[in-house]
């Protein structure tokens, strides 16, 4: 069987704190899981992610720290790197042991100069094909002292227009995942500050002309229904129902990639975050290849169409919050690279991929929610349970296991400490443990000569379990084909308690002499 090119792409973490349980379970540990089931699959496969420093949660939480962002991000990408490192995600070495050619992972930053400078490329192609306009939109401005400030969306908080929660951000309510412009939110008031004086003040910025691909999406939306998930089709299909419209892709920030353009008007103007940080997928298979690559062109063989059509095989990993983002605004703009790409402008068709282009996602197996006690983890609540104080104290394979059998794949889920202990006692040590200390104690008392367990190397006498373990595996892999982790985590745990029904029946100890007797356990 010959091996395929896989990108697995998984979400960027703001750098404005640590990791979580909830990041865990929705967003990291799901892609180690696939990302090892490929290479034992014989595939070629490259990883990539990093951390998302850009942006006004890291301004948020520079304000709040009375430090600058960029301590906060140095700070934070270090302590969530190293984390998910010591969790046993993947991400070291960055090439694959077998070579080059088989990918290997890259677990980057968007302060990285390079990812800047792609940025800037791109933001000048799609501008000069035409698919940008430049608009006058209306956003908070706090009165000050000092002249005042333009308020980007996480700034402001307030009721969402949508579900009328109170705490809504500026541009997203968590609460219904509605996106919007920061003058639709209802009872207004500056995050920071909330007694300021703020009002409404038009500003200039570019927009994305997002509607120009409504067509080409609704099309790609209705090849992937046979594959997306319930979650992923229906945020989808309600994006592309309410009608695609132009987006800002500038901000008045200071922290950001600034836009390459010159002029008073483009002055104190960052490129959006959400803008800059998707492209991190495309950016980070681009700086891997130039940086462990044989030639700087080997992330191609991940992201491009070939001329007779072979096409890679994308994975994109992340939480329902940021599913439009990946099915409706990063494809819109794979497609808008592709049109520049190509030649073509602004009175040409927005067209899908050919051979040729850069390819879009395959499957977008997004997690529900891991909740804590009821309720939503989250970082600026500081409501969870922190990745590396967890890691402290307890054994990262335990918690795999955990978020592993109770992974929030199709409804959200719980994280509970009484039932995260009775789970790591009776299943993971009190099955699993139990089987594989059993199987080494007795291989490990095994005399040098001869074999006294001679009479269990009778295919005929285990035919049964055998066939039944075989089984078992061929379910695991088709579970791990479709991302039901659960699943396939409860197949390897019923071969284990096979396993261990096996020996307590056979009793192979008893065959053993007695200086080399092994207890059941």
């Amino acid at each position: 069987m010959s091996s395929e090119h896989v990108l697995i792409c998984v979400a960027w973490p703001y750098a404005n704190g640590p990791l979580h349980l909830g990041h865990v379970a929705g967003c990291y540990l799901p892609p180690d899981i696939q990302f090892r089931y490929e290479r034992a699959r014989g595939n070629r496969v490259l990883l990539v992610s990093g951390s998302d420093e850009h942006g006004t949660p890291i301004t948020v939480s520079a304000e709040q720290q009375g430090i600058s962002p960029q301590q906060v991000v140095d700070k934070f990408h270090a302590i969530n790197s190293q984390a998910l490192l010591d969790l046993g995600c993947m991400w070291e070495p960055n090439a694959d042991a077998r070579g080059i050619d088989y990918g290997g992972a890259l677990f980057n930053r968007t302060s990285d100069e390079r990812h800047k400078e792609i940025v800037q490329d791109n933001f000048l192609s799609l501008m000069n094909a035409g698919l940008f306009e430049k608009k006058s939109m209306q956003q908070y401005y706090e009165i000050r002292e000092d002249g005042g400030r333009f308020l980007p969306d996480r700034y402001v908080e307030g009721e969402c227009p949508n579900c009328s929660e109170d705490g809504a951000r500026g541009d997203q309510c968590d609460s219904c995942g509605a996106t919007y412009e920061a003058h639709e939110l209802e009872k207004p008031r500056s995050k920071m500050n909330p007694e300021a004086k703020i009002e409404i003040r038009d500003t200039e910025h570019l927009f994305y002309r997002l509607e120009r691909f409504q067509a080409c999406l609704e099309e790609h939306a209705e090849a992937r229904q046979g594959v997306w998930k319930a979650n992923v089709k229906a945020m989808t299909k309600q994006w592309l129902e309410m009608g695609l419209r132009p987006r800002a892709i500038t901000r008045d920030l200071e922290w950001g990639i600034k836009i390459p353009l010159e002029g008073a008007d483009w002055r104190g103007k960052c490129v959006y975050v959400w803008f800059e940080a998707v492209q991190g997928y495309l950016t980070c298979a681009k700086i891997w290849s130039e940086r462990f690559g044989e030639s700087e062109d080997d992330w191609k063989k991940w992201w491009v169409i070939s001329k007779d059509g072979t096409k890679p095989r994308h994975l994109y990993f992340l939480g329902k919050d940021n599913i439009p983002f990946h099915t409706v605004i990063w494809p819109s703009l794979i497609m808008g690279l592709n049109h520049a790409n190509n030649g073509l402008g602004e009175d040409d068709d927005i067209v899908l991929p050919g051979p040729g282009d850069l390819h879009l996602e395959d499957n977008v197996p997004a997690m529900e929610y891991l909740m804590l006690a009821g309720g939503q983890f989250s970082k600026s609540r500081k409501h969870a349970v922190w990745l590396p104080s967890f890691l402290e104290r307890f054994d990262g394979d335990t918690l795999r296991y955990y978020l592993g059998i109770n992974m929030p794949e199709n409804h959200d889920t719980d994280f509970n400490w009484p039932d995260f202990v009775a789970k790591i006692n009776s299943e993971l040590i009190g099955h699993y443990g139990n089987f594989v200390h059993r199987v080494i104690t007795l291989a490990h008392r095994l005399e040098g000569d001869g074999n006294p367990l001679a009479q269990f190397d009778n295919p005929s006498f285990c035919k049964e379990w055998i066939s039944k373990v075989e089984s078992l595996l061929l379910d695991v892999e088709e579970s791990l084909n479709k991302h039901r982790y659960k699943e396939a985590l409860r197949g390897v745990m019923s071969i284990a308690q096979f396993g261990n029904q096996l020996l307590q029946g056979s009793t192979p100890w008893k065959y053993l002499k007695p200086e080399s007797h092994v207890q059941e356990g």
